[in-house]
Parts: structure tokens; sequence; C-alpha cells
């Protein structure tokens, strides 16, 4: 980040440190909420601190931004790594797989917390 950024390591939030992972990837809010699958309005949300994600949410966007869990809830630790510091090809193909497969996991996921609450619906209707 430039002394220009509105981010500052001291007075972050979790939106803050949000934004400037995603800019920093040269990402706009629309690009990341296509890639981990939530909607444009949940992105503006935990961009403005109205909401934070849920833990798998968290994971992936963590994963799809290159940053830590860590860091993006608290400020401490690892916090983005520019593509420009990475020069090995394979890594950033492994890297992006990696990605794909969190996004991919993530939506399995949400689809089996579907299936098990029709589960628990029709249970309780038979």
């Amino acid at each position: 980040m430039t002394d220009d950024d509105y981010y500052s390591d001291d007075a972050a939030t979790f939106g803050d440190r949000l934004a400037a992972a995603r800019e920093a990837l040269g990402l706009s809010q629309a690009q990341l909420a296509s890639r981990s699958g939530v909607r444009l309005s949940t992105i503006q949300n935990w961009e403005g601190d109205r909401s934070e994600p849920r833990a798998n949410k968290l994971q992936m966007i963590a994963g799809i931004l290159n940053v830590s869990m860590i860091w993006l809830l608290t400020g401490q630790g690892e916090g983005g790594v520019s593509p420009e510091d990475d020069a090995d090809a394979d890594l950033k193909g492994v890297l992006a797989e990696m990605r794909e497969i969190r996004v991919a996991q993530s939506r399995l996921l949400d689809r089996l917390a579907r299936l098990e609450k029709r589960i628990r619906q029709a249970g309780k209707t038979g």
C-alpha cells in the first residue's frame, strides 16, 4: 500500500482490510463477488463493516485474495503477497487451482447444508 491509500494498519477494520486486499489484486467488488459465489451487496456489506462472512466464506475469500484469515479478521500476521513478488508460474497455477477448489468446496458445503435442512424438515412433517 502507498501513503496515498486510505488504508492504515492502526485504524483498519475488517472491511478496510478486505477492500485493501481486493484492490491490491486489481479486483472490483463485482469480480470478487463472482469469484467467491456471493452477491455484490454481500461484498459491499463486508467492506462497509455492516456484516462479516461466515467461516467458510472467510476461508474462501482469504484464499482468493491470497491473505490469511487471521490478517483479514485482526490485521495480525501475513497480509497480501503482491503478484510481482511471485515469479514462479507453476506456483501461480497451483494457487489459482486451489482458489477454484475453495470456491467449489464452499458452494458444495452450502448445497449440502440446504439438503440437510430439507431432510430435517421432511422428518418433522413425516
